[in-house]
């Protein structure tokens, strides 16, 4: 496909917050750039004008909504295609589908890039309301074979595009050695109670039984801190856990290079890009089986995978990989072998092949 001049609108999130979609979006118009297309980003989450109407809870998604959909309508009419991160709940009412039936009404095709963790339980309730605007949509576009599933359980075919990872970015450290009797565990995803950070404390403090130099990094930002600060209190551990806040990508890389284990604990998830990243790192992986991560990585060959919401799990894994450094190794090379399907080399020419077939639709 000649990407050179190829006119597209991506619509989604920017940084900040640094949350996984944002990251994506401005990361793959800036791969489409590089390959020569013109990128008009079209943010879902653009500063609130006057900066005061953020507390205006019940109007302020008015003051977004109205500028973001003039802004999608003229970038429509600029555009060949147009490309949309969506996601569940509110953000695809208020914003996917609005992309897809103003797109579908300036004659531009739409790809829809759907990336929610939850799609399972939204598509329940919301599967009747999603079709019809689906049905304007030139392509639907999943990054795992668990969206997938779920999306043809409903009756709309999808395919396939993974996300992608900046190898450039993340990748191991060779001078570094493993921690020894003091291992540095990181978690890296926000402060919410879909990512289970209560269970990597809880794990984490059982860890410190068998390894008291243990130390963790819980780097991510989000409602339950304070409660999540109050826990590593109660459990002993407070002078252990260091909760960095939010990082961006390069102090999400710095810390990966420093780290000897990721724990994922999320009850819900897709496609964890902070599963990916710590692969590439070459940080091997303990997570909960939920959602699309068994679709991402191998029980035993390049991660532990246990059931959700089980601190000794979590925790009993984890000395498993602390324990036996051929296992670590194994799981780290496996790992590092994976996620190179996952390099922007690899998916450009499926996401070429999406958009190819989306400009130029067959009967």
């Amino acid at each position: 496909m000649n990407w050179q001049g190829l006119r597209i609108a991506l619509v989604g999130p920017l940084p900040p917050p640094a949350g996984g979609m944002a990251n994506q979006t401005r990361q793959l118009a800036e791969l489409l750039r590089g390959e020569g297309a013109e990128v008009e980003v079209v943010q879902v989450n653009a500063p609130y004008r006057p900066a005061w109407v953020a507390g205006l809870r019940g109007l302020r998604a008015l003051f977004r909504l109205l500028p973001y959909v003039a802004a999608l309508w003229r970038a429509c009419g600029r555009a060949q295609l147009v490309h949309v991160m969506a996601n569940s709940g509110w953000s695809w009412h208020l914003f996917a589908a609005p992309a897809v039936w103003i797109g579908a009404l300036r004659g531009v095709p739409v790809v829809v890039n759907y990336r929610g963790g939850d799609a399972g339980s939204f598509l329940a309730r919301a599967a009747a309301r999603v079709r019809p605007t689906m049905r304007r949509a030139a392509a639907l576009v999943l990054p795992s074979g668990f969206l997938l599933e779920v999306f043809a359980r409903h009756g709309m075919a999808g395919r396939i595009v993974p996300n992608i990872v900046n190898l450039a970015r993340f990748h191991p450290d060779p001078e570094r050695a493993a921690g020894g009797q003091a291992p540095h565990l990181v978690v890296t995803r926000n402060l919410e109670p879909i990512y289970g950070i209560d269970t990597v404390l809880q794990a984490f403090a059982r860890v410190r039984a068998r390894y008291p130099g243990a130390r963790l990094s819980v780097a991510g930002s989000g409602p339950q801190e304070a409660a999540l600060r109050a826990l590593a209190d109660r459990l002993g551990i407070a002078a252990a856990v260091c909760f960095t806040g939010r990082l961006d990508p390069d102090g999400i890389a710095a810390l990966y290079r420093d780290a000897d284990l990721m724990l994922n604990a999320s009850i819900v998830d897709n496609m964890p890009n902070a599963v990916l990243e710590a692969l590439a790192s070459g940080v091997p992986v303990v997570s909960t089986r939920v959602g699309g991560v068994p679709y991402m990585v191998e029980h035993g060959r390049t991660a532990l995978l246990v059931p959700a919401g089980e601190d000794k799990a979590l925790a009993d894994a984890a000395l498993r990989v602390l324990d036996d450094p051929a296992l670590r190794d194994r799981l780290v090379g496996a790992g590092l072998e994976e996620v190179a399907r996952y390099r922007w080399e690899a998916v450009r020419g499926e996401l070429a092949a999406a958009y190819r077939d989306a400009l130029h639709p067959v009967g």
